[in-house]
């Protein structure tokens, strides 16, 4: 296996270089090459899940414009860390105020988790926009834009990231094994599309664990070195609920979680992503899914996770001998 010793991690290794890098987001990348081509950009704000190229094209688009001198001309700042409003009346208004260097036009502050700043911080960097808008361009990340106050977002060109479809993850799956001159089975690459959910990140790391084990990597590896049930159990777990085999369920859950060391709530987004597939009365699937979100919320309010989970089974074999009443 391919080693650089300056980059272990691969999400950072392979992490594409130019926009036109970007897999998976073919509209928005357009969009931003746009920009480049008419030397001007607005200000942004990047919408999306975890892990579908937000600070990547970020990134990329200050390389784009600024070339060499982009390390001089670009910043980013994680919101996440400061929250508050000295934040921006420090390090975000003294980035904004300086003069570009070089040939640049002007510079790009990227904020990440833009939505994690408090609504007094995000006032006060709206001010900011307004008031250094001629030297610095603001180019905000977040998961949630309803958690970005209405006069930022009213300012901003909004780009809206949509989760990775299974086609862009294999072909970059495919593009890194290939690097690494890893064999990797179409069973391990349709495993890595389900645990990824679309995250490009979940992907690749996934890839990675499997492939410091050995070259040649399947489904069992995968699913193993991520801690994720299988969908074949997490059907079984449904089928003996949905049949009315509590106690065969029950023993099947302990297994997954005690054996298998599965958090719960990567259990608990499994056994919604199945019940949403199946083919199954529509009445009872709903009923099914409230349970699951009854079930998560108890467990965001620190209830214990084996009787939470072990009750969400009770439910479901209660739903399902309502149905056959």
């Amino acid at each position: 296996m391919l080693m650089d010793d300056t980059h272990t991690i691969w999400i950072e290794k392979y992490r594409p270089k130019v926009l036109a890098e970007i897999v998976g987001q073919d509209e928005i990348v357009e969009r931003l090459s746009s920009y480049v081509r008419s030397g001007n950009l607005p200000h942004l704000l990047f919408t999306g899940s975890a892990g579908v190229g937000k600070t990547t094209a970020a990134v990329a688009l200050a390389k784009e414009f600024f070339k060499d001198s982009w390390q001089m001309n670009f910043r980013e700042l994680n919101a996440s860390d400061e929250r508050g409003i000295d934040v921006v009346r420090t390090q975000i208004k003294q980035f904004a105020r300086t003069t570009p260097l070089g040939d640049a036009r002007f510079k790009i502050l990227f904020l990440d988790e833009a939505d994690a700043l408090t609504t007094d911080a995000q006032a006060a960097l709206r001010r900011t926009m307004e008031s250094y808008a001629q030297t610095c361009r603001f180019i905000l990340s977040c998961n949630y834009s309803s958690k970005i106050i209405d006069p930022i977002q009213s300012r901003c060109a909004i780009y809206r990231f949509k989760p990775l479809g299974a086609g862009a993850v294999k072909e970059e799956i495919a593009r890194i094994a290939c690097k690494e001159c890893l064999t990797i089975s179409d069973a391990a690459m349709d495993a890595i599309v389900y645990i990824a959910q679309g995250d490009m990140r979940k992907a690749i790391n996934a890839l990675q664990g499997a492939a410091i084990i050995r070259n040649s990597i399947d489904e069992t590896m995968v699913y193993a070195i991520t801690s994720t049930a299988r969908p074949d159990e997490i059907n079984e777990l449904l089928t003996r609920s949905l049949k009315g085999d509590f106690d065969g369920a029950e023993s099947l859950l302990a297994h997954l979680l005690h054996e298998r060391g599965i958090a719960p709530n990567e259990l608990i987004n499994q056994c919604y992503r199945t019940i949403l597939n199946m083919d199954i009365d529509r009445k009872l699937k709903v009923r099914l899914i409230d349970h699951i979100g009854e079930t998560d919320f108890r467990l965001s309010e620190g209830a214990n996770s084996d009787i939470q989970l072990e009750a969400m089974l009770a439910r479901f074999v209660i739903s399902s001998e309502k149905r056959e009443n």
